[in-house]
């Protein structure tokens, strides 16, 4: 099992068509399961777009527009003769003009679902978050994937710490085998934060990073960005968490302008799964 996780900084980079181009082309080339994207973002005044029956809806789903990025990927995608099931949910507004959110491809059918985790509900604070969370199948049995876009550490109690404890509540009411992935924001080079109490939960999450047999690349984030504005160091703050039915067996960044093109301010991680259930 392949798995890829990307915030993709949509509609922000230079050149947003070497942006759709290279991910699809690497997505193909790969062959993912399933692929977890963050900051996917649609103009808020763009007309909506004709979807067909791939797009898997959540309950009160926000408006498809035709320049939304994820549903640009999928039609590139198309173009490459893959085809994927996606969802996608809104976070919040963008830099004034954007609705922001999160989304995730596979190549099976989903039952998506929208959880909110911030203490935050107004889509005009960027604070909002939303999970996307979606039951799948892979190999016939079914399992859980969490693509999501946290906020940074601010305390025990508020930001990343709080959207955690909500979306781990959530979580804990299923057995099916789990992976979670996204742009958590939290370094795992600092101690007791937002690293620390991901892999303390009672979830028992494991890091495919420090999991995997074979490694390549380590940091996520190379250079100051938003909210890293301090940053000058190779961070590592995306990730891709699983329980133990999955024996994570590759690591790998994408994305880092060596072996393959950088497209945004953050790397992928791709993370290959032995499947042990």
């Amino acid at each position: 099992m392949k798995v890829l996780t990307l915030n993709t900084h949509s509609w922000m980079e230079e050149d947003a068509e070497k942006q759709i181009e290279v991910l699809a082309q690497t997505i193909a080339g790969n062959d993912y399961d399933i692929v977890g994207l963050q900051e996917v973002n649609q103009r808020i005044d763009a007309p909506a777009a004709s979807l067909d029956k791939y797009f898997q809806p959540t309950l009160d789903q926000k408006a498809i527009h035709e320049d939304n990025f994820l549903y640009l990927l999928i039609q590139r995608l198309n173009e490459l003769g893959c085809l994927y099931y996606w969802s996608w949910v809104y976070n919040h507004i963008g830099y004034d003009i954007y609705h922001e959110g999160v989304g995730i491809l596979s190549k099976s059918p989903l039952d998506p679902q929208a959880l909110l985790i911030s203490q935050d509900d107004d889509p005009a604070d960027y604070r909002t978050r939303n999970v996307v969370i979606v039951r799948t199948h892979y190999e016939q049995q079914e399992i859980m994937i969490a693509n999501g876009h946290f906020s940074w550490w601010l305390s025990p109690d508020e930001g990343f710490s709080y959207e955690w404890k909500q979306l781990e509540s959530e979580l804990a009411k299923s057995s099916l085998p789990l992976i979670i992935m996204g742009d958590f924001n939290n370094a795992a080079d600092i101690a007791d934060e937002g690293y620390h109490l991901v892999l303390n939960s009672p979830l028992q999450l494991r890091d495919s990073f420090q999991q995997a047999k074979v490694r390549q690349g380590e940091g996520t984030v190379e250079k100051p960005i938003d909210g890293w504005q301090e940053n000058q160091a190779s961070i590592r703050i995306d990730y891709i968490f699983s329980q133990s039915y999955f024996k994570t067996q590759t690591y790998r960044t994408l994305f880092d302008g060596k072996d393959t093109p950088q497209i945004s301010d953050h790397l992928g991680v791709e993370a290959s799964f032995s499947w042990s259930i």
